[in-house]
């Protein structure tokens, strides 16, 4: 922006002022051996060839991809964190099976050593039923670690120390929502700056006419006041027109590689608006096909559910050994997490589908 501010304030008179000692030995009687003077200078580029305004456009364009470089890194950062928080919300869903789970195989643990003591199991029951339990706690010490892990990944990508979770959403999806992205925009200015830089590089060989304005005021050491070389004041216009005919080719080879650059941009956006549409469209694929994964986990931990109720009750019965107890236990604990994970890859999906549409995820999360 404050190039920006510096191009416009080209296109304004420059005032110079400035002051100078002149001695001169061996003078004649026409000549003056000292000489002060003091002088004012206003400097207008009549006209430039564009090159100014080239070189506004220039800045102008380069300041706006500028701020949406600095938007799509904003964009990415957002969706980052998106996954590591939802990559958290699941660790933590696993977590709450696992102890749901212990706790489970705690009271059978202490049920079965209950037996044992009077000797209705055997030893070989209740160390089965002790490596169970132990391996679950290890699994559990496992998944706390990895939430330590992503939530401190998490805080530095915040920059803040992070006490709790609040929960949160995205918002269903709505019609007409895709827009180029911020760093398809940023290439346009990137091309519109190089561009200007064409213009301003061609600008060289046009006509150049420039005004100025000198005002001289002159002092000097014991002078006759008759002293025909002497003058008090002085003010010079000045009309120059000044055009380049011949640079040995290096504007025009420059503006070439300046055009060349500016064809490249072209082509990169080209492919950078493919691959966002065909991103956008692999993000509504994705949704649908999360959304069918959550019927499945949801129908799935029904049925664990269901299943474990009934085991447990024939296992505290005496009719199915712990063997059957534990594979029951672990597919409910597998369907929980597993159901609590969809519902977390739904929401890094609503966020990966605006993301692609071009959107802030901030203004679609309820």
């Amino acid at each position: 922006e404050k190039e920006v501010e510096s191009k416009k304030s080209d296109f304004f008179p420059k005032i110079d002022i400035g002051a100078s000692y002149k001695n001169t030995s061996d003078v004649t009687p026409f000549q003056i051996s000292d000489i002060y003077s003091g002088y004012g200078r206003v400097e207008v580029d009549v006209y430039d060839g564009g090159i100014k305004s080239s070189q506004l456009e220039r800045a102008k364009n380069e300041h706006k991809a500028s701020a949406h470089d600095e938007s799509q890194e904003r964009k990415n950062i957002s969706l980052e964190i998106v996954r590591d928080f939802y990559e958290i919300q699941s660790l933590k869903a696993l977590l709450a099976a696992k102890e749901d789970a212990k706790k489970s195989m705690h009271e059978q643990l202490e049920r079965v050593k209950q037996f044992y003591d009077a000797k209705l199991a055997t030893r070989d029951d209740v160390e089965r039923l002790q490596a169970s339990y132990d391996t679950n706690i290890y699994e559990i010490e496992s998944v706390l670690f990895e939430i330590l892990s992503a939530k401190k990944a998490l805080e530095i990508k915040v920059g803040k120390k992070i006490e709790s979770f609040e929960s949160s959403a995205f918002m269903e999806i709505s019609a007409d929502t895709f827009e180029q992205s911020d760093s398809i925009k940023s290439l346009l200015y990137k091309q519109n700056a190089l561009q200007s830089s064409s213009k301003a590089l061609e600008g060289a060989y046009y006509p150049k006419v420039k005004l100025e304005d000198v005002y001289t005021v002159y002092g000097y050491n014991d002078i006759e006041s008759t002293h025909p070389a002497k003058i008090d004041k002085q003010n010079i216009a000045l009309l120059s027109l000044n055009m380049r005919i011949f640079d040995y080719g290096a504007t025009s080879e420059a503006k070439q590689a300046v055009d060349l650059n500016a064809k490249a941009l072209s082509k990169q956006m080209e492919y950078m608006s493919h691959k966002q549409k065909a991103d956008y469209e692999i993000s509504i694929a994705r949704l649908e096909s999360v959304k069918l994964k959550i019927q499945s986990a949801k129908s799935a931990l029904t049925s664990a559910q269901s299943a474990f109720k009934t085991i447990n009750e024939k296992y505290n019965a005496g009719i199915v050994d712990y063997v059957i107890y534990l594979d029951a236990l672990s597919a409910k604990t597998s369907a929980s997490a597993l159901y609590e994970r969809s519902l977390c890859e739904l929401e890094i999906a609503h966020a990966l589908f605006y993301y692609h549409s071009g959107k802030n995820l901030e203004e679609f999360l309820k």
